[in-house]
């Protein structure tokens, strides 16, 4: 092998496929960086067995070959460089890859490609684009609820129904559900539901960063893998076997008490309170007042108590429809859903303190979000 190409672009190449390096294996090899060129471009290629993110930059090569070398070793050195050409060659005899780059020149022992872990082809099956904006969307309001705890592997991902030309996702831990329904950019011929690990969604949002182009999906026809092509990238995950919960159940359908609040207020309120709410199980009470009559506009009361540090209590302007209303919530599961909200007001809808309440954004009917209540003694 012997090429040339830019620091930036392999710096950027390694650090974009980095996140995808085993970090505790049993399989030393998955934590080196497969390089191999690829035509006139250079593929770097990492894998942690459940997930393989290959990354092409463009370089000037004079000679085909692959190796693999210990993947943060290779990125913190090149990271290090100046900003300047690196001339990369590899000598098939000793199995070490030469890096030069201006007055900087480095050997790396490798191990050879052939025994890099093969990166699943996914060629065929269900097929489909979304946008870059709409995905972004979608996984940004839904990522967060997906249970980080292996007891129930389902829920650990992403429930993906592909269907005519609309994409719906929904992930749950327990506690909550987020559903977001997103148009595709390519109709499906057929229904196609998969459950996509939450990590690999979060990796795809990562990615897509600045680019243009509507990202592929190709799902294939078993169902246990999925590939997502960017212009210069392409992530392939395993998907997570089982059913998913029928999470259309859990969302409420009728509400006692609907409040339409400033989402920027809420929270606010939300975080002051979750401060005094640390030590006390982590609960942010929500009082719905209604208002008296047209002049006075109804309120509701952000408040959090703590038996050995004190208390707080934030108000805020609310329209209120229905009666008066209370429930408690776990602070950081409001906090969470607030902070992902692109629109400026937002609906809560309860029916009692001990059941779900329901969050809309106001002017999107294509997101839902249920929060399980805390029960408390008022």
């Amino acid at each position: 092998m012997k090429l040339t190409c830019l620091q930036e672009n392999l710096s950027r190449g390694l650090n974009t496929v980095g996140r995808a390096v085993a970090t505790r294996t049993t399989l030393p090899i998955t934590n080196n960086v497969l390089i191999a060129t690829d035509q006139s471009r250079l593929r770097l290629t990492a894998t942690n067995l459940e997930m393989a993110m290959s990354c092409w930059i463009g370089a000037k090569v004079e000679e085909e070959g692959s190796i693999t070398v210990p993947a943060r070793l290779l990125t913190e050195f090149v990271n290090s460089l100046p900003n300047d050409k690196i001339e990369v060659s590899l000598s098939p005899s000793s199995k070490t890859l030469e890096l030069k780059c201006a007055r900087f020149e480095a050997r790396i022992s490798g191990v050879d490609a052939q025994d890099f872990p093969p990166i699943p082809k996914v060629d065929t099956g269900i097929e489909t684009s979304v946008t870059v904006e709409a995905l972004q969307r979608g996984i940004s309001e839904v990522v967060f609820a997906a249970a980080t705890e292996e007891s129930r592997p389902v829920l650990t991902g992403i429930n993906a129904e592909f269907e005519n030309d609309k994409l719906t996702l929904a992930a749950a831990d327990g506690f909550r559900l987020a559903v977001h329904t997103m148009p595709l950019a390519k109709p499906v011929d057929k229904k196609t539901v998969v459950i996509i690990p939450s990590r690999t969604l979060a990796e795809l949002n990562r990615l897509m960063g600045e680019d243009e182009d509507p990202v592929s999906i190709l799902v294939d026809p078993d169902k246990s893998q999925a590939l997502f092509r960017l212009k210069n990238i392409e992530l392939v995950s395993q998907l997570v076997q089982g059913t998913f919960p029928n999470y259309a159940q859990l969302i409420p359908q009728s509400y006692t008490t609907r409040v339409v609040v400033s989402v920027a207020d809420f929270a606010r309120a939300t975080k002051t309170a979750s401060i005094f709410a640390r030590d006390g199980s982590g609960i942010v009470r929500l009082i719905v007042t209604p208002g008296s009559g047209e002049m006075k506009p109804g309120k509701m009361t952000v408040s959090a108590r703590s038996e050995e540090i004190g208390d707080d209590i934030g108000e805020i302007d609310a329209v209120v429809e229905g009666e008066e209303a209370k429930i408690a919530f776990n602070g950081k599961y409001l906090g969470d859903v607030l902070g992902v909200l692109k629109e400026s007001q937002v609906a809560l809808e309860i029916t009692n303190p001990s059941s779900p309440g329901v969050i809309r954004p106001m002017g999107a009917d294509n997101y839902v979000h249920v929060v399980m209540p805390m029960f408390v003694q008022w």
